[in-house]
């Protein structure tokens, strides 16, 4: 279960990269495509060991939002991530 104090990583086989198909950011891994949409990508970009509580205060204070709402909305798409295999916390 992803918390406040989880540390992101993508798993290994897993990397970012600009399709530019698509005309977007995608994760790709063994026989997966998924694409990132704005916000996704600045969460993706912040898996550099800093925990889900750091990942949305500079978020919040990026996007000028509400720092619970964005730590909500940052635990949901890291367990979406962990859920399908792509990355641990």
């Amino acid at each position: 279960m992803v918390s406040r104090d989880s540390v992101p990583v993508l798993r290994r086989g897993i990397r970012r990269h600009f399709d530019s198909a698509r005309g977007a950011e995608v994760l790709l891994g063994p026989e997966r495509v998924i694409v990132l949409d704005e916000v996704a990508v600045a969460i993706v970009e912040k898996f550099d060991g800093s925990s889900i509580a750091g990942i949305s205060a500079v978020l919040a204070e990026t996007f000028a939002a509400d720092t619970a709402l964005v730590e909500g909305d940052v635990i949901e798409f890291v367990q979406e991530l962990v859920d399908k295999g792509l990355a641990s916390a």
